[in-house]
């Protein structure tokens, strides 16, 4: 089977396609024929070296997928349509037309999801579930401010709170506005030209920027309100500043994948930016590093 592999850490050149065995599930495994796998910024970090998550190259980038299982296993027919999330950091392989997956982490694919959306939402939806409903306990009638709202996170984590009956504040650039409004967004806040401190006070942030973002961020938490943020590293707060200001402070460190979790989510619409051949992954990667797609970008064989 094909995969993208690469053999440095670099620019997006270094991804390249190689020929390999298809792999074999094991105990406990689904191996599933790839349609569509989702790119997400973490891939980008990883690909250059910045978060070494996978170890020392070579090896193939890729934790979302959406496919068709090959064979009879783990309570999956040959046949059935499902997607998931591969285990994080785990080894990857994602980026590729086969991957065993782990059948915990799998679930069949529900109608509303198109196979490329399945394929692009895994990571970002259990992200924006895990973040917003584990660690922040967004519950009905509450205020949530949520950062980089038109984002493969941001626009779930969107669909998440107005499932759960909050009141939803988003950031974006002001072509993104019309959008946010058509997912239920209640305020759309144009980060380049407003104050998004001059907001009245909220329940739950999600930060997913990072950066002084947390920092202002705080200001319009009620007290005893939550700062989740999922910027790994350095998140630019910590719970001794949080505990100072009333505030509580949450750090997600890391996506578990989970079956379980994917199908308790809302129907969801999931936007796709792109969708790019397998093959040329490095242009998923450049599209995905810009900074100025609206959704998501998956590859397909």
């Amino acid at each position: 089977m094909r995969v993208i592999t690469q053999k440095t850490v670099g620019e997006p050149s270094v991804l390249e396609v190689a020929e390999v065995p298809t792999p074999v599930a094991g105990p406990g495994q689904v191996l599933v024929r790839v349609v569509a796998a989702g790119v997400n910024p973490l891939d980008t970090y990883i690909r250059a070296g910045g978060f070494p998550a996978l170890g020392e190259p070579p090896f193939t980038l890729g934790w979302d997928v959406a496919g068709t299982v090959v064979e009879d296993a783990e309570g999956f027919v040959a046949g059935d349509e499902v997607y998931g999330l591969l285990d994080f950091p785990g080894t990857g392989g994602g980026y590729a037309e086969h991957a065993v997956v782990p059948a915990a982490n799998l679930v069949r694919r529900p109608s509303w999801l198109t196979p490329e959306q399945a394929g692009a939402v895994p990571m970002v939806a259990l992200t924006a579930w895990q973040s917003l409903v584990g660690r922040g306990g967004l519950s009905a009638g509450q205020r949530v401010l949520i950062h980089a709202a038109a984002g493969g996170v941001g626009h779930v984590a969107v669909q998440i709170a107005k499932a759960r009956g909050a009141y939803v504040i988003g950031t974006a650039s002001a072509g993104k506005h019309d959008f946010l409004r058509s997912l239920g967004v209640d305020e759309v806040i144009d980060y380049r030209h407003q104050d998004f401190t001059g907001i009245e006070p909220v329940d739950v942030v999600l930060d997913t920027i990072g950066g002084d973002y947390a920092e202002r961020s705080a200001r319009v938490l009620k007290p005893g309100g939550v700062l989740v943020s999922i910027i790994p590293g350095n998140p630019g707060f910590d719970v001794d500043r949080a505990s100072a200001l009333g505030i509580r402070f949450e750090l997600f460190l890391s996506v578990t994948a989970s079956g379980a979790d994917l199908a308790a989510l809302p129907q969801l619409r999931v936007e796709i930016d792109h969708t790019v051949p397998l093959a040329a992954a490095a242009k998923a990667h450049e599209l995905v590093s810009s900074g100025r797609t609206t959704g998501k970008v998956v590859l397909v064989p």
